[in-house]
Parts: structure tokens; sequence; C-alpha cells
């Protein structure tokens, strides 16, 4: 996806309250804007980081700036958890994600297992439906390795046991794990962080879900797909 126009760069002064941030412009004006993430961005919070932010002149807004990505170190890293499956879709369409591409139709946030929405529906005639959950990643602190969760999500649990429930049910369920940044080479779930995710993912893998992880290119005009990156996880076959 393009950014029209490209991201106007600030400084962090502190994101709080998990949806909202204060910076300063390059110009020296102080502003406060909307952080689209709720998460905890472990590593992506620090004081006086560069970071890169859209703008809205929408009325019906109430605040001007978004924060999209900030830099650690020389690396520009996406936070905006509005992407991925958008992002996802784009590199199912490109051919990226195995045999993905190869589906007629892509529905999104359609109702399925508990209460749930899948992110992505894929269909054809005379095919098994493809159920494909996106997970956004941006935490690394090994270089050149992502991991997944940055804390414990037993929303991401309950969903890695809808997609199993969903390949009993005959059907495809695939795990897509989508990096927002461009400096990791493999990707690795995050078991001391949240060991119940860790074993929930080895369950689903054993029951069948597939597993992608998905590397984008990012810079102030752009973030784009790139490729796959190999999963550091029994049971994942190696790229």
């Amino acid at each position: 996806m393009i950014f029209d126009p490209p991201l106007l760069p600030a400084t962090l002064v502190q994101r709080y309250k998990r949806f909202l941030f204060d910076a300063i412009l390059d110009t020296g004006e102080a502003i406060t804007g909307s952080c689209p993430n709720t998460g905890s961005m472990r590593g992506l919070t620090t004081p006086g980081s560069r970071i890169w932010m859209s703008e809205h002149e929408s009325k019906t807004r109430k605040y001007r700036h978004m924060f999209e990505m900030i830099e650690v170190g020389d690396v520009p890293v996406g936070i905006n958890t509005g992407l991925p499956n958008r992002l996802a879709e784009e590199a199912i369409r490109a051919g990226l994600v195995g045999d993905l591409g190869s589906y007629d139709e892509i529905a999104r946030e359609k109702n399925y297992g508990r209460g749930s929405r899948i992110d992505l529906l894929l269909s054809s005639p005379g095919r098994p439906l493809a159920y494909v959950e996106v997970k956004n990643v941006h935490f690394s602190r090994t270089p050149k390795l992502a991991e997944f969760p940055d804390t414990a999500t037993k929303r991401g649990t309950k969903h890695l046991e809808e997609l199993g429930d969903m390949v009993e049910a005959g059907h495809r369920a695939v795990m897509l794990y989508l990096v927002q940044r461009q400096d990791c080479e493999r990707f690795r779930i995050c078991a001391d962080l949240d060991p119940v995710y860790a074993l929930a993912f080895r369950r689903a893998v054993e029951r069948g879900v597939e597993a992608f992880a998905v590397r984008c290119e990012v810079t102030r005009f752009e973030i784009r797909p790139s490729g796959l990156i190999p999963i550091d996880e029994p049971g994942i076959a190696a790229l």
C-alpha cells in the first residue's frame, strides 16, 4: 500500500492510554495524535524516537495526525494494526503465500467459530474454504528475528483453537503473521512471554493449521509485502 501523501516526520514524546501519543514536529510544534495500536508495542515507544505519521483533514476526526511507524535504529517499523489485513490480501493476490493466490474470491471479516470473525475467507468452486487469520508482528529483540506475541493474548489463543476446528470440519485454515519491518529474516513464536499461546500454536499445527510469515518492505512512502520468511517452530516446513 502507498501512503499518499507520504508520511510526515516527528519526534515521539510519549505514547499513552494505548491510543494517544504526543510528538514534536520538525517545525517545533507540539501535537497530540491517535495511535492505531492498542497493544503493548513492546520496544516501540521510546521517547525521542523518530516517528512517521499520516495526516487527515476530515472534520469528523478528533486528531489530525495518526502514528504509522517508528524508527528502531535506522529501521522503520509499522505499528498500525489496521493495515495487516489489507497487506495480507495484497500478499495473497501477488502469489506470495503458497497457493492461496489461486483462490477465486477473497471475502473480509466473516463470522465463524465461537463469536469470532475471520480476517480473510478464500473460496473457489470445488475447493475447501480457506480461513485466514492475520496477526500483526513488529516485535524483535534478537537481530533478524521477528516474534509474536509481545504479550499474553487470550484472544490469539482462541483464534488458533478455532482455526483447528475449521480444519476438522473439512476446511483449510491458515495463520498468517504479517511482519511490518524489513530487518527480520526469520520468525518465531514468543513462548517465554506467552507459553499458553505457544502451546496452542503447536497444537494447531498438529491439527493441520498452516502457518506463514510474510515480511514487508517499510518506508515513509509505502508498506509492501515482499515475501515469506521461515518460521522457527516444530512442524513448520522450511522454505
